[in-house]
């Protein structure tokens, strides 16, 4: 039985107190900075004094094209917005403009989603004018030559129909025709979620034929405010090619070194977010390269681009151009229509599933069938968590078993350490011929805990980076499952007026978590080894201080895991007919202890 023990708390130490320290250790201290940083820049906002930006306001073309560099965008949003003539965007969806100016989509809201939880709070700003310190925009434009006269860019003024205004069922249509006779008709439609299909139509009307290229950029200024982490990708990210995997850049990466891509056929490239993303998606039948870079002339800023292949137009022809954008939220339903509506290759992994994402996509889909069941993800956790338990249910059975076993041959393991007494190798090689003779297993105990680590770390993953966890509430207090438990023990549940400091933040979902932990340890003997007593008495304590900081949802789902464990151990045990140890446990704790004889 000591043992089984062993095996067991190594198991669970090994595999749990690295997640427990990464997100103590570094999470906490990161998301402390995160804090700050948003509250200054929120201070700096409303102090800082705005002015108009120099000319230009333009990023660097892709592949070699003229960059035209600007000073630091310092307009306000409303300023930059008025600055140019636009064209009203108006969905379920999205709210914003289009930019004749570039035909640029630099003003986008997304009406869904909003800042905090509270729903008064504002909706996310996704894109933003050049002007603005916060740029974000993207564009598509045309690289020509001397023969085609001045072809599509940044500065390029679009003509709209007077009052038009682009929603899921009214496209617009822009125009602009320049000196060499070429016309070039845009056609931008959107659907009633993320998903913009840009149409150009060119059209020579000169003598001559022409050639020119088409580009497409995705540009920002800022990184995102969210501390970078290791269990999730922000920055550049696409598909190359259309049998290639991910291909992912963090912008300190490109901050050194500016990557080229290899030219391709199919494929993606953008910017992600946590939640939100960009990202342009060419023609899938004509080749093009890409780049991800960082710029620091003028305005710093970071660029995902791409220009596809040579267009040669004859006098009096017509060539057609289709580009798609997505620009919002990583629904992840929404996601993975688009990638089978547009045969798009891999476009679900626009959401970071991670490296065990055959696990982590499948457990969000169950979780996402009891939401939609339910209503609610607290609930979808719970029902999750009992299909998990489900699946286990014969490795559990095969280890509280071996647990029985182990505790029918306790007398026999005594009678050998009082035999062998400090010869610890000749006591090691008569217990294994003692577990083989008696057909024991003594590691069998531990692969449960060690074939569920997976299954924790996918849930961890499913709460922290998908959308659908953000602001979900479950009952009570807990309005945000990605967030932690907001209440805390230190200022009596929110009735002394003082926040408590981060490193004792010990809200109540964690205290039942450890409690539910307390009483599932003490279902086992405490182990004769004075170490192992100890770490079997503080786990508890220590995991509950430690898992404090956790998605609340994360901490829900243990605290339930750990009471169907209780359940679980209890029928199985008793089906062996081997003895609880829980009450015998909790009496031990409040015996007082014999005084050492002298």
């Amino acid at each position: 039985m000591m043992q089984n023990n062993r095996n067991y708390f190594i198991a669970i130490a090994l595999s749990v107190l690295i997640v427990l320290g990464w997100q103590f250790l570094y999470m906490n201290p990161r998301i402390e900075a995160q804090r700050k940083a948003q509250e200054a820049q929120k201070a700096q906002q409303q102090t800082e004094q705005t002015q108009q930006p120099a000319a230009g306001g333009q990023s660097a073309q892709p592949n070699g094209a003229a960059p035209t560099g600007q000073a630091t965008a310092t307009a306000t949003r409303e300023e930059a917005l008025a600055k140019t003539p636009r064209v009203a965007i108006d969905t379920a969806a999205l709210s914003g403009s289009i930019n004749l100016a570039g035909a640029r989509l630099d003003d986008l809201r997304l009406k869904a989603y909003h800042e905090t939880v509270d729903d008064s709070s504002p909706i996310i700003t996704l894109f933003s004018p050049a002007e603005t310190k916060d740029g974000y925009f993207t564009e598509f434009g045309y690289i020509g030559t001397d023969a085609t006269g001045a072809v599509p860019g940044p500065s390029t003024i679009w003509t709209a129909p007077e009052g038009a205004k682009l929603t899921e069922k009214t496209p617009v249509t822009l125009t602009y025709t320049n000196d060499k006779g070429l016309t070039f008709t845009r056609t931008i439609s959107v659907d009633d979620r993320y998903m913009f299909t840009v149409v150009d139509k060119i059209t020579n009307s000169g003598d001559a034929a022409v050639s020119l290229s088409n580009y497409g950029r995705v540009t920002r200024y800022n990184k995102p405010t969210t501390p970078s982490v290791y269990v999730l990708h922000e920055g550049f990210l696409g598909v190359l090619g259309a049998g290639s995997g991910i291909s992912e850049s963090k912008y300190t990466a490109i901050e050194k070194e500016n990557q080229s891509n290899p030219t391709v056929t199919g494929g993606w490239i953008g910017i992600t977010d946590k939640y939100w993303a960009a990202a342009l998606i060419p023609s899938q039948t004509v080749p093009f390269d890409s780049r991800f870079s960082h710029f620091t002339d003028g305005q710093p800023r970071y660029q995902a681009d791409f220009k596809g292949e040579g267009l040669s137009i004859a006098p009096g022809a017509t060539v057609d151009v289709t580009n798609l954008v997505f620009a919002g939220a990583k629904e992840v339903p929404v996601v993975d229509e688009y990638e089978a509506k547009y045969s798009i290759p891999n476009f679900d992994r626009l959401i970071d599933w991670g490296w065990f994402w055959f696990l982590t996509q499948p457990m969000f889909k169950l979780m996402d069938f009891f939401f939609r069941y339910f209503g609610n993800f607290g609930v979808a956790i719970l029902c999750t968590t009992i299909v998990v338990k489900a699946l286990f249910f014969p490795l559990a059975s095969k280890q509280y078993a071996s647990m029985a076993n182990m505790k029918r041959v306790q007398p026999k393991m005594e009678e050998l350490k009082a035999k062998f007494g400090d010869d610890r190798m000749g006591l090691q090689q008569a217990m294994m011929q003692l577990y083989k003779e008696e057909k024991i297993n003594p590691i069998a105990g531990c692969w449960p805990v060690a074939l569920q680590i997976p299954i924790f770390f996918s849930l961890y993953k499913v709460i922290y980076i998908t959308i659908e966890m953000r602001h979900a509430p479950f009952f009570g207090w807990i309005r945000d499952l990605s967030a932690p438990d907001p209440t805390t023990i230190v200022n009596l549940f929110g009735l002394l007026p003082f926040e408590a400091p981060a490193l004792l933040h010990l809200g109540v979902w964690p205290l039942i978590m450890g409690v539910t932990m307390f009483v599932q340890m003490r279902m086992n003997p405490t182990p004769p080894d004075p170490t192992q007593a100890m770490i079997f008495n503080w786990m508890p304590l220590v995991f509950t201080f430690m898992l404090a900081s956790f998605p609340a949802g994360l901490v829900i789902y243990w605290a339930w895991n750990n009471t169907l464990s209780v359940l679980q151990q209890s029928v199985i045990m008793k089906r062996h007919g081997v003895k609880i140890e829980l009450f015998d446990n909790l009496k031990g704790l409040f015996k007082r202890k014999p005084a050492p004889s002298k």
